[in-house]
């Protein structure tokens, strides 16, 4: 499972899926879905992107239940129709693509691992969610690392520039460590890799898809 934002320019772009197209050459498939508010995704009338997702939350929709959902029914499909092997079910993303793969994994025993590239962790890390936070509890019960318990043990992969002021490198730090935190908890392994790099703004280091892959 690949998320970025609409399935065509996912699917379509080595910024986003050169990590499929290495990692098909080992049996895997590329799928993805229009995250919320993207592609054919957009209802009418509301703003699309990550405005839409302010919108929607703040309209009371939860946005990250209902998307898992439809991703968890599609891998039901795959597996069902043979394509996929339960067993080797991966997901990754991009930015608010990695919040999303974040959240899938946590929802969705049967992903076996996560790698996240720059991800969103927190929406309040987000220009489009400035404001009072106690305005916006829907935004601040989505905060990954609220989900820890849920991806305790989990192998997961995240990369994100030393200054990423887009989404917040201390953000995606803080994550990592309630993983780590909950794992141990759990008695689990504690198999998170964070590679924190000199990827200037919100950008990931050149080889980032070739290393990732490897890992998968």
């Amino acid at each position: 499972f690949v998320f970025a934002s609409d399935t065509k320019s996912t699917l379509g772009n080595d910024t986003y899926n050169k990590i499929g197209r290495l990692l098909a050459a080992h049996g895997f498939l590329s799928v993805s879905l229009d995250l919320p508010c993207h592609g054919e995704d957009v209802k009418p009338g509301e703003p699309s992107g990550l405005d839409g997702w302010r919108a929607r939350l703040d309209d009371g929709d939860k946005l990250v239940p209902g998307f898992v959902a439809k991703a968890s029914s599609v891998l039901d499909y795959l597996v069902g129709e043979g394509y996929t092997d339960p067993k080797r079910v991966a997901a990754c993303g991009t930015s608010r693509g990695g919040f999303i793969a974040l959240h899938f994994a946590a929802a969705e025993p049967r992903v076996q691992c996560v790698a996240a590239f720059a991800p969103v962790t927190d929406l309040f890390q987000l220009s489009e969610f400035a404001g009072k936070k106690e305005k916006l509890q829907s935004a601040a019960d989505v905060a990954v690392a609220n989900f820890a318990d849920k991806l305790a043990g989990r192998p997961v992969w995240i990369c994100i520039g030393n200054n990423d002021q887009r989404v917040g490198t201390d953000s995606c730090i803080a994550f990592t460590r309630k993983l780590v935190a909950a794992s141990m908890v759990q008695h689990k392994p504690p198999a998170v890799e964070l590679h924190i790099t000199t990827s200037t703004g919100h950008t990931i280091h050149p080889t980032a898809h070739d290393e990732a892959a490897a890992w998968v």
